[in-house]
């Protein structure tokens, strides 16, 4: 049976299993290249507000780049992951602030909540159409639509490409995806 034949939701659950089964350890040089694209990127945007994440275990570290907007002025915010069914609450991020454990493993700082200009959405696979695997909880298809003034960033790494996911009518399009090898413009054709 063809993968892209079965439902929606069965061929994401298993596109995903491959993915995650598949992901190796970001290596350091992956990690470095990845941060300079997206501070590149997000210096030509000029946002006030970015909105990144905190790493899971095996996915890229974005502190590196979240210390680095700081030092340049930028406001970073992060999610706070609430319990399932809510979307994602956007928190300051400092330097010098503690951290709070939260859901699933996640960490996010407990400043003021803002509404970001730029949201960096992780994603465990992509294609070059613009479409997002995520994790399977939905946070983000919830919170994307209450900050559709913010400009969307995909990032991860080329080995998460693929030829084509599925997307269903609550799935977001990003316009851009940046990975350790390129920064990629999704035409709107």
């Amino acid at each position: 049976m063809a993968l892209l034949s079965l439902p929606s939701d069965q061929t994401k659950a298993m596109i995903r299993q491959e993915v995650l089964a598949r992901r190796r350890s970001v290596l350091p040089r992956q990690n470095r290249q990845l941060v300079s694209n997206l501070l590149a990127y997000l210096r030509w945007m000029q946002p006030a507000v970015i909105a990144a994440t905190w790493p899971l275990p095996g996915e890229a570290d974005l502190r590196p780049l979240c210390r680095q907007l700081g030092r340049a002025g930028y406001r970073v915010v992060l999610p706070e992951t609430p319990p399932r069914g809510q979307p994602l609450v956007f928190r300051e991020w400092r330097h010098d602030r503690p951290m709070r454990k939260g859901r699933f493993g996640t960490q996010h700082p407990t400043g003021r909540r803002w509404a970001p200009d730029v949201i960096l959405v992780p994603l465990v696979a992509f294609d070059r159409q613009g479409g997002r695997l995520g994790y399977g909880g939905g946070y983000y298809d919830r919170t994307l639509p209450l900050h559709s003034q913010a400009a969307l960033v995909g990032y991860g790494l080329s080995s998460q490409e693929r030829e084509a996911l599925p997307m269903d009518e609550h799935d977001h399009r990003l316009p851009v995806i940046v990975t350790e090898r390129e920064v990629i413009h999704i035409s709107k054709e």
